[in-house]
């Protein structure tokens, strides 16, 4: 029986969605994490991040003294396409910018994820390919305005109507929604030592 507490260091509802696969009883944490990098390597930049929330996380409980135990999971999700990363856009107009960066092209998607406990830290990236369809100027522009791409890394969704866009997924399609589902269970179960039972046995 599992009795670490697990924190996601996420607002994300993806992220809450897909992490509720593996735990049925954990809380959301959403520490203040500074988002601003230099760094030009995809996959480098995302475990950056991912490290820099986890260990806000662990600030956050520490300041309220709930760090006994705690074990925090984060991730931060970004699109490489044609030498330029691809973060949240500012406004629809970002947004179209985007899109027709995307249209008819293949891009990567890159999620970094940290695992941080008392005892231990692991990071890592996780890299998808997406093959996005030619889209039209007015798809471009309806989509860019339904509101869906507003907090989406890339402006679009994978798991949404952005699904419409996309010809093929190369790789996890979670790693594509934002938590790579398959690496954070190996890496829960070793180096961390959760048990199968604990992940998927329902009986967390």
């Amino acid at each position: 029986m599992n009795t670490r507490r697990i924190f996601l260091a996420s607002a994300s509802p993806r992220r809450r969605e897909l992490l509720g696969m593996l735990f049925s009883d954990f809380e959301i944490l959403r520490p203040d994490a500074d988002e601003t990098s230099g760094e030009q390597d995809p996959a480098a930049l995302v475990v950056e991040l991912s490290r820099r929330k986890a260990r806000a996380g662990r600030e956050l409980l520490l300041r309220e003294g709930r760090e006994a135990g705690a074990l925090i999971i984060a991730a931060d999700t970004v699109v490489f396409c044609g030498g330029r990363i691809l973060g949240k856009p500012k406004d629809p107009e970002d947004a179209e910018r985007m899109l027709r960066l995307l249209s008819g092209r293949r891009h990567e998607v890159f999620t970094g994820l940290t695992v941080l406990s008392e005892e231990r830290e692991v990071s890592c990236a996780e890299e998808s390919g997406v093959v996005f369809a030619p889209l039209e100027d007015a798809e471009i522009r309806v989509y860019a305005r339904c509101g869906e791409p507003d907090d989406k890394a890339g402006a679009y969704a994978v798991q949404g109507k952005g699904a419409a866009f996309i010809r093929a997924v190369e790789g996890s399609y979670h790693n594509v929604m934002g938590l790579p589902v398959e690496r954070l269970y190996r890496i829960l179960k070793d180096p961390f030592g959760f048990s199968p039972s604990e992940l998927i046995g329902g009986k967390n």
